[in-house]
């Protein structure tokens, strides 16, 4: 990092943290007793805090990474400034660790940023910090900042062991990863991810070997015809089925099949993924959950994935295979048809984004879900367009495993897409400065609009006296 660069992103992350710092304290002054999932969250870290790790409430549903790391922290901080009475493990004091949680994801994303795009000599420093800035602000992650939420810090123990797995380090790697998953069970799959950059790499080496055996350059492309997917499956099975191979991949991510096997050890023992309340939280196979994902992923990123020359790329594509997408379309109307799930919380709960959502588009008429189908596809293909510099097996692994976090939940709810559309987003091309400006510009209005809501809109049930708050 030249100087130059240093003192700007020194000069951002500052910034950055004074103005959620002045945002935190409105919020607290105008909530500040605990709100929504903060009546689980709250009593259960103060328990630990006077000492009480047997006490646990049965309608939390993730594991205590969360709680044991707001004591190790509150706890010393207390000790050391004198701390005594409520204010220790206050519901401010509290929610403060996830404003810490945001300065170093917005480190993080920094870092990984710099790792991954390394080679591209024409990005600017100004434009790393710019796009490091963007995504700490991201909306559906910058919201839950500001409450005890498991999001933020979720967020940083995934980032944080997808950049040692970048680096090499992969038994810190696979340590951060258990840390994530401590935050939230789902985080296995982003160790399973760590694990396929390491398989996406050696294969994509074997793959370029094979290449310059066969002197066969159009398949180098490997990302357009149905033919050269073919032939990548193939040497794909054949790579995974050598003993030797398998050897040496398993000599390479030892630590992350540790994790986890031993994450397939809790849930044997655990009876499900899920711990405490499991009735509002069952698996079933939600496959239009990857269109909402697409779908969220446009909304937020439409400055990549919205431009008229991508457009004009698609309808091209749509002219040149006309079979494959009216089978896409089939397909998806199918899984539309037989795997819609609408969860009773969506329905019912009319503080979140997602019920609006749900009610104002999904609800207006019955054939409404089937005439998305022609936007998804383009949203499924502008998405996988912008990876395209990435190799074919490092897509495949990345498509793999948003299947796994998206597919299973049963529940609408757009926190369950923040970890994929980061990972998504730190590894596509730049854009222009003018199209990173309109990102972060449309990022500030999205929150002002959010935080507006939450903290000025405020309305009551008919058969409750609390104030009740719009969310994400």
């Amino acid at each position: 990092m030249e100087r130059a660069e240093a003192y700007g992103f020194s000069g951002a992350m500052s910034g950055a943290f004074l103005l959620s710092c002045l945002l935190f304290a409105a919020v607290s002054r105008r909530q500040r007793g605990p709100y929504m999932d903060e009546v689980f969250h709250v009593p259960q870290a103060q328990a630990y805090c006077h000492g009480r790790f047997l006490q646990w409430d049965p309608m939390i549903t993730t594991l205590p990474g969360l709680y044991l790391l707001s004591v190790g922290v509150v706890k010393p901080a207390a000790w050391l400034l004198g701390w005594t009475g409520s204010v220790v493990c206050s519901v401010g004091m509290l929610r403060f660790i996830n404003l810490l949680f945001s300065a170093g994801n917005f480190y993080l994303l920094y870092l990984l940023l710099f790792k991954i795009h390394q080679k591209n000599k024409a990005v600017s420093g100004f434009q790393r910090i710019l796009s490091a800035l963007t995504l700490a602000v991201f909306p559906t992650l910058y919201f839950f900042t500001f409450l005890y939420y498991t999001d933020p810090g979720s967020v940083f123990f995934t980032l944080f062991s997808y950049l040692m797995c970048i680096y090499g380090n992969h038994k810190t790697s696979a340590l951060l990863g258990f840390c994530g998953f401590m935050f939230r069970q789902t985080n296995i799959v982003w160790t399973v991810f760590c694990a396929g950059n390491v398989v996406a790499e050696k294969l994509n080496e074997a793959w370029k070997i094979e290449l310059q055996k066969k002197k066969d350059e159009k398949i180098s492309s490997g990302k357009g015809s149905f033919s050269d997917l073919t032939r990548i499956l193939q040497f794909l099975v054949e790579y995974l089925l050598s003993p030797k191979k398998l050897i040496t991949l398993a000599a390479l991510t030892w630590p992350y099949i540790i994790l986890v096997s031993l994450f397939f050890v809790f849930v044997f023992i655990n009876g499900g993924i899920v711990v405490g309340d499991r009735s509002s939280h069952e698996a079933c196979l939600h496959f239009p959950q990857l269109f909402y994902f697409l779908s969220f992923t446009v909304f937020f990123s439409f400055p990549h994935l919205l431009t008229p020359t991508k457009i004009r790329k698609f309808l091209l594509s749509l002219r040149k295979h006309p079979v494959q997408y009216s089978l896409v379309t089939v397909i998806s109307l199918f899984l539309i048809w037989k795997f819609t799930y609408v969860h009773k919380y969506l329905l019912a709960d009319n503080r979140h984004y997602t019920f609006y959502v749900w009610r104002k588009v999904f609800q207006r008429h019955e054939l409404v879900k089937y005439l998305l189908v022609p936007f998804y596809i383009f949203a499924g293909w502008s998405f996988a367009d912008t990876l395209k510099s990435k190799s074919i097996f490092w897509i495949l692994m990345y498509f793999v495993c948003l299947l796994a976090v998206t597919v299973p939940q049963k529940l609408l709810e757009f926190r369950y897409f923040i970890l994929p559309f980061l990972i998504y987003r730190l590894n596509i091309p730049f854009l222009s400065l003018y199209r990173q400006l309109l990102e972060l510009a449309f990022y500030i209005l999205v929150n002002a609009v959010t935080f507006y809501l939450f903290l000025n809109r405020t309305f009551q049930w008919e058969n409750s006296d609390e104030v009740q708050r719009f969310m994400w």
